[in-house]
């Protein structure tokens, strides 16, 4: 996890991009999941949030991951199956899913949970990749030339 003091935010924006390419190298994945950004009350804590964001994300497009990207409400409706469920459940189904011996920390819980959410949603495309042929040729529009 990236801890980032209360310092500059240049500063802050730097050691976000650092600690994240610092885990791609360590781990290595294939992809990265974030959570999209909303507006939120107060517009300079959304654009603070914003810049985070770019940061991590930049240093995963720097290691060529594919970035995917989840709303709150695709990431709660994944692990709970209601977009407008409470944190406390989201966290309630993160330790559960990965059974976890403890409760994840706020932070953590919220970026398991993205990556949960991303899981089940590729899952899925696969799924829909494998379908019948028959099955696609009904769902197929086709056009008369």
């Amino acid at each position: 996890m990236v801890r980032v003091p209360a310092i500059a935010l240049a500063e802050r924006l730097k050691i976000i991009y650092e600690g994240v390419a610092e885990v791609i190298a360590e781990y290595r994945p294939e992809i990265m999941a974030v959570e999209k950004v909303f507006m939120a009350r107060n517009a300079d804590s959304a654009l603070k949030l914003g810049q985070a964001r770019a940061a991590a994300i930049l240093a995963g497009a720097n290691r060529e991951l594919p970035v995917s990207e989840y709303t709150a409400l695709q990431i709660k409706q994944a692990l709970v199956g209601k977009g407008h469920a409470q944190k406390e459940q989201v966290k309630h189904m993160v330790k559960a899913l990965l059974a976890l011996s403890g409760n994840p920390q706020a932070d953590a819980a919220d970026a398991l949970a993205c990556a949960i959410c991303h899981a089940h949603h590729a899952q899925s495309v696969r799924s829909r990749r494998t379908l019948s042929p028959r099955w696609r040729s009904r769902r197929t529009l086709r056009v008369a030339p």
